[in-house]
């Protein structure tokens, strides 16, 4: 998230990774009990410009994949995307993976965490997934040095904050008027990228750190929809790399 760390977790080799095999999974299990799938697509690794589409499994886990509405346009990070940590296991080899500050957004399969939001809880009770409500003292930590790295923590509850750098949520302002969290990296490897969230897309800015982002609407509907007990997971590829992992990982 910080762009002054880019020079501390350069963008080849696995500094972020070291001592640790890569893995690329060809079969993800999860992706067969999925019942609620949500894809992020470019044209390319580059491209920051997306399309999400939102697809589910009416006759239960295994069963044909259905579209849920219609796409929409979103964003993700200004640099496009690099393979991240997640259900895939890490990149393929030799390719771009994701460093702390690069603005570059995950590719992979990831699970969903929290939905987080300045709303009061009692507002937003259209959600299944866990809700967070987001205050002066919530903050992203993407210090590769602190324990606390890649978590969202109330400052307020923490003795002894370790944290050189993080970011603010409330300060944020209305891009995180509403938002989840994309479980990326969830080991917390230092400099391999923190704190991804699908969130409201502010149209001041043309893409994101290496978050994902949409309009209020289209997230609000995106919100609605997912269900915990579905095991909903996100993929976020580009178009080509998606069309050759289709039929590996059942994608639809």
């Amino acid at each position: 998230m910080v762009a002054s760390l880019v020079a501390l977790y350069p963008q080849s080799g696995s500094a972020c990774l070291a001592g640790r095999p890569a893995v690329f999974k060809t079969f993800i299990p999860e992706l067969v009990s999925c019942e609620q799938l949500v894809t992020v697509t470019t044209d390319s690794w580059d491209n920051l410009n997306a399309t999400v589409s939102l697809y589910e499994r009416t006759g239960g886990a295994g069963s044909m994949w259905q579209r849920f509405g219609h796409p929409f346009p979103a964003v993700i990070g200004t640099s496009g995307l690099a393979w991240g940590i997640g259900l895939h296991g890490t990149g393929k080899p030799a390719e771009a993976e994701k460093r702390e500050g690069d603005k570059k957004a995950p590719a992979g399969v990831f699970r969903f965490g929290d939905v987080f939001g300045t709303a009061r809880p009692e507002q937003v009770r259209f959600l299944r997934l866990p809700y967070l409500q987001v205050t002066a003292t919530t903050e992203a930590i993407d210090d590769p040095n602190s324990k606390y790295y890649n978590q969202v923590v109330d400052r307020r509850a923490i003795s002894n904050p370790d944290w050189a750098s993080s970011e603010s949520m409330v300060q944020v302002g209305g891009r995180y008027r509403l938002g989840v969290i994309i479980r990326h990296n969830t080991a917390a490897y230092p400099g391999c990228g923190s704190c991804i969230f699908f969130h409201v897309w502010d149209p001041k800015y043309s893409g994101t750190t290496g978050c994902t982002a949409t309009s209020y609407d289209h997230l609000v509907r995106l919100l609605r929809w997912l269900d915990p007990k579905r095991n909903p997971l996100i993929v976020q590829l580009p178009a080509g790399e998606y069309e050759k992992l289709k039929p590996l990982w059942g994608l639809p």
